[in-house]
């Protein structure tokens, strides 16, 4: 992996090595202190062109579009709250994506499967270990923002997600976030309202470039990337690692998320967009 990752400033090969653990401390304390925590440059850049050229035909001609209208739970199951609620408002997310069992060939799956990354997610994150998940679409996406497009708010199911940001936009298409928005055991209801209307000052953005690994904590800090517009689009590697060996999409879940249930190469039957109302992964 010398050939594609910046070892020298990343001895992510070396766990034992001081200069190891001391960016495993500094990362667990970013973890802790921001939610998340980033590798900024740690794919190379001529390794970052290499994904891109695998990745760009199938953008271009054999990408799921996903294109919705939603609150920011990406449930409307809110029994709870009067419809008219500003928690409740309605956004919406559009975006391609291309899957695991699209990237088969592609050095974003060498990079997802490295085991020495893996290991060091999981000593930052304090898991007694990781696994790369079963699912052979959901393990690996790859989804791209062009002009027009947002992924909108909204809260993670998974306790943490893993991103590579491979390209940015030339406008817009920046990550912004509120932490600790809510909590396991508080809801906050008014003020994720007061944030979706504007009047939350602690809202951030955070600016990264390409070849950068973050590892975020969302699923109670509210996130979004911004409407992107220019000739250039936002494209980002979504990499999904388990506590279990066995985690899996149900074949609902896989046509909800991606409009198919099959496993294949070439193009889709299934290139579509829906609307659903399903609760957002």
């Amino acid at each position: 992996m010398e050939r594609y990752l910046d070892l020298a400033r990343y001895p992510l090969h070396k766990p034992d090595c001081s200069s190891t653990r001391t960016l495993a401390a500094s990362c667990q304390r970013d973890y802790s202190e921001l939610g998340m925590f980033n590798l900024p440059g740690l794919v190379s850049t001529d390794a970052v062109r290499e994904c891109i050229a695998g990745i760009r035909p199938l953008l271009d001609t054999d990408s799921y579009v996903h294109c919705r209208d939603h609150n920011i739970y990406f449930d409307d199951g809110f029994s709870e709250l009067d419809s008219d609620h500003p928690a409740l408002s309605i956004l919406h997310t559009e975006n391609r994506k291309i899957c695991a069992d699209q990237l088969t060939d592609n050095l974003i799956t060498k990079i997802y499967e490295w085991r020495p990354l893996i290991d060091f997610i999981a000593t930052v994150l304090e898991k007694p270990q990781l696994h790369t998940m079963d699912d052979p679409l959901a393990r690996i996406n790859v989804m791209e923002y062009s002009a027009g497009q947002i992924l909108n708010w909204h809260f993670d199911r998974a306790e943490f997600t893993t991103t590579l940001l491979l390209q940015n936009a030339s406008s817009g298409g920046e990550f912004q976030y509120r932490a600790e928005l809510r909590s396991d055991e508080d809801p906050n209801y008014d003020g994720v309202g007061l944030m979706l209307t504007g009047q939350d000052d602690q809202v951030k953005t955070l600016s990264l470039i390409p070849g950068t690994l973050n590892v975020f904590q969302g699923r109670n800090s509210a996130h979004r990337i911004t409407p992107v517009s220019g000739t250039e689009s936002r494209i980002i590697a979504v990499f999904a690692y388990y506590e279990t060996h066995s985690a899996a999409f149900s074949d609902d879940e896989r046509l909800y998320f991606y409009g198919r249930t099959d496993i294949k190469s070439g193009k889709s039957a299934y290139n579509r967009s829906v609307e659903s109302e399903k609760t957002w992964w």
